[in-house]
């Protein structure tokens, strides 16, 4: 029964209507970085927002929609990282501080079966990182194939912040960072030697 009162809004009504998209991309983002992305279900992440089951599907369709918007946002966050890098060698220094800073992101964005791959704004994000990651190879001198060059530069990059996340070279960083390892390496492997 109505009584014609007007409900005043709660900040949790407020907060659901305003925030929920980031409230539950924050959450996926919690049991990706805890468990994997093969561990993420709508309905929990509903349950964590505190929120019904269906809310999530507004914003996000199924968990395929939501793992592209989490890759999406991965890919701006890395444009972002790489932006104004003065060199290619300190561009993968900021590739492997992002994957520090945001493993979660990192683990979907490079799994294209988990994503929905036509989606306008994953492939806008994607075309930002990749034009960042191009940019360092463009101030290269004598390089006689830059998509070469560049695919080089991002398995070097990639690889050395993928066997860090999986634990496969802790130990060998010692008490370096590794900003200060990837440089190391990077210096070890493309200094001249005659």
């Amino acid at each position: 029964m109505t009584t014609g009162k007007t409900h005043k809004n709660t900040g949790r009504s407020t907060y659901h209507h305003g925030g929920l998209r980031q409230a539950v991309l924050a959450a996926a983002l919690d049991v990706i970085a805890a468990e994997g992305p093969g561990a993420l279900s709508l309905r929990d992440l509903a349950r964590r927002a505190g929120v019904s089951h269906a809310a999530p599907a507004h914003h996000f369709k199924d968990r395929t929609g939501l793992l592209t918007a989490v890759a999406a946002e991965g890919y701006d966050l890395l444009a972002g990282a790489l932006a104004g890098a003065p060199a290619l060698r300190e561009r993968g220094v900021r590739y492997v501080r992002f994957a520090v800073e945001h493993p979660a992101h990192f683990q979907v964005m490079f799994q294209p079966d988990l994503l929905r791959a036509d989606d306008p704004d994953l492939l806008a994000a994607k075309e930002r990182a990749s034009a960042e990651l191009r940019a360092g190879v463009a101030g290269l001198d004598r390089v006689p194939d830059a998509r070469e060059a560049g695919i080089a530069a991002w398995s070097l990059a990639h690889g050395f912040a993928t066997l860090l996340l999986t634990h496969n070279v802790t130990g060998a960083l010692g008490d370096r960072t590794p900003e200060e390892y990837f440089r190391s390496l990077t210096g070890l492997l493309f200094t001249r030697r005659e």
